[in-house]
């Protein structure tokens, strides 16, 4: 098969086509109402006319034939068209020729095949043609008309100009929506790289250096910020009380611009009209951060999540711009939206396989482990009294059994999801409360709890991972080190990080010392899953372990999420 172009190229060339009959047609027809002709060549000129009508028709009626066109098509019968045009000024009255304006039908077929690039070519074509025929008409005859030719010459700069105009801005255009058309479907493991994709595709699309995704979720405490420059991205928080934009502005897109003055337009989609004032619209060290260029901005919203897309540094901000930002905008938020819906999916996914474990190992397991004890109390009751190291055996074994028995009891209650509601650190101060009178009942355990979180809010996440960590560290000090007292304290009076401490009066772990976390992951020490949980969340341990028990130190950023 050849190379070929399909239907929207094809009713482009079918319009060319039809144009050309009509050019065609009409000049013959003018001729024979109007014979008169001062040319030097007019039967050649005339003969070449029937020829270009003759070729203007057979076109046509091909391409009203076919559905495809071969891709030189367009090239073939444009450098035709240049031909017969520039032949028809030659053979005529030169730059006075009525055949000059046909020029002007090549310009707009370029623009219509090849936008302004195929302007720019063809205006160099047909002022060459127009200037060499202006001078050899010039040396031939001295009265020739040189304003004529001057405005003449004019007159296919400005046509060629504004039609480079449109096919620059055609060209744009597609390029828009192919942009568009191919907007990224990848589904990342975390909102902050679904962020850095996003933010360096629309970047692109709409031809800014710099673009910065600014969203606050429920449950978190600050702002998150994304900032995409030129190829690097970076990560960092903003206070929710800290202002964005100005106040007027609202949830409306804006574009701002420094020179020559602060100006800012704003668009409101219930109408039509745009709203300026001067004055920037940035504000506080958000302002001081990212203003002092064009600032191009629109909100995004969706369920669980609000904020703004802004794009930096643009050479110019128009109300295409703007009208594009507002489709990129909802682009943004369908992204979000899609992926944080996804993460709700997969958590209760995960829940419902949580309920179904702890249903099997409840009735499954816990009920041999219930029946296993029960027989082994029935056969020690039946022991003669002579056998004595028998029984003792049989009630160390019947403990060891009660014991494994109350663990995974435990662990099926962490299991149900209803175990860990947490909301807010209140929620967690409650339940770190009740597992203190858990471990005080169950395991012998008394946990003394200091919780101080000062003006800090505990995100979702970072909360359900703190209650786990105490959890299983309470567990291993009384199964394992066979502590009675043990202190919980936790502090979260920095924004970005919460530390947390574990201390025991139990036997403590087999070494002695003081290491941290480099040093336990290098000598495989200490409480392997513990650890293990920690490094997932990029935190740091230390520990510390002695005859008088151990104590755990551990740092987790303010960030950690499941």
């Amino acid at each position: 098969m050849q190379p070929s172009i399909y239907a929207p190229r094809l009713r482009g060339e079918r319009l060319i086509a039809a144009g050309r009959i009509v050019l065609g047609a009409s000049s013959l027809f003018a001729i024979w109402f109007d014979p008169n002709e001062p040319a030097n060549y007019a039967g050649v000129a005339y003969g070449l006319l029937v020829a270009y009508v003759g070729y203007a028709v057979g076109t046509a009626l091909l391409l009203g034939r076919v559905g495809v066109v071969w891709r030189s098509w367009p090239a073939l019968t444009h450098g035709l068209d240049l031909v017969f045009f520039s032949l028809f000024v030659f053979l005529t009255e030169g730059p006075s020729s009525p055949f000059t304006t046909y020029f002007v039908f090549a310009l707009v077929s370029a623009t219509l095949r090849w936008q302004s690039r195929g302007t720019m070519w063809t205006a160099v074509v047909a002022l060459a043609v127009f200037l060499g025929v202006g001078v050899s008409r010039a040396v031939q005859y001295p009265d020739f008309e040189l304003h004529g030719f001057i405005i003449r010459v004019a007159y296919l700069v400005v046509i060629a100009v504004l039609l480079g105009y449109l096919g620059a801005h055609e060209h744009r255009t597609l390029r828009e929506m192919w942009h568009l058309a191919s907007w990224p479907q990848s589904v990342p493991s975390d909102a902050r790289t679904l962020a850095t994709d996003l933010l360096a595709y629309a970047s692109q699309l709409l031809a800014a250096p710099r673009a910065v995704l600014v969203w606050t979720e429920p449950e978190a405490p600050w702002r998150q910020m994304v900032v995409w420059d030129e190829g690097t991205s970076t990560y960092d928080r903003l206070a929710t009380t800290d202002p964005l934009v100005a106040a007027r502005i609202g949830h409306r897109p804006f574009v701002s611009a420094p020179h020559p003055s602060p100006r800012t337009v704003v668009h409101d989609a219930r109408t039509p009209e745009l709203t300026s004032w001067e004055g920037g619209a940035l504000e506080g060290d958000f302002a001081r951060r990212f203003g002092g260029g064009v600032i191009l901005s629109a909100a995004i919203a969706g369920e669980g999540f609000e904020g703004r897309l802004f794009f930096l540094d643009k050479p110019e901000g128009t109300l295409d711009d703007l009208l594009l930002a507002e489709v990129v905008a909802g682009l943004v938020s369908a992204r979000l939206q899609a992926f944080f819906l996804t993460e709700e999916l997969r958590q209760a996914a995960a829940n419902e396989e949580r309920v179904r474990l702890a249903r099997d190992l409840h009735d499954g397991v816990l009920q041999s482990f219930t029946g296993a004890a029960l027989r082994l109390a029935a056969i020690q009751k039946l022991m003669p009294e002579n056998h004595a190291a028998a029984s003792e055996a049989l009630g160390e074994l019947q403990r060891v059994l009660a014991a494994e028995q109350r663990d995974l009891r435990f662990f099926i209650q962490e299991l149900r999801p209803q175990a860990l509601p947490i909301a807010s650190d209140r929620t967690l101060h409650t339940l770190l409360l009740d597992l203190s009178d858990r471990m005080e009942r169950e395991w012998d355990l008394r946990v003394d709890l200091t919780f101080s979180h000062g003006d800090q809010r505990i995100p979702q996440g970072l909360a359900r991972d703190v209650y786990l960590i105490v959890r299983e560290g309470l567990v291993n000090a009384a199964r394992h080190g066979a502590a009675s007292v043990a202190r919980v304290n936790i502090e979260h009076g920095q924004p970005d990080s919460l530390s947390l401490s574990i201390a025991d009066n139990g036997r403590g772990f087999a070494f002695v010392g003081c290491y941290d976390t480099e040093e336990l992951v290098r000598r495989d020490l200490g409480p392997k899953t513990l650890r293990e949980r920690i490094l997932a969340l990029h935190g740091s341990l230390t520990l510390r372990s002695g005859p008088g028990g151990a104590e755990l130190r551990m740092v987790l950023p303010a960030t950690a999420e499941t």
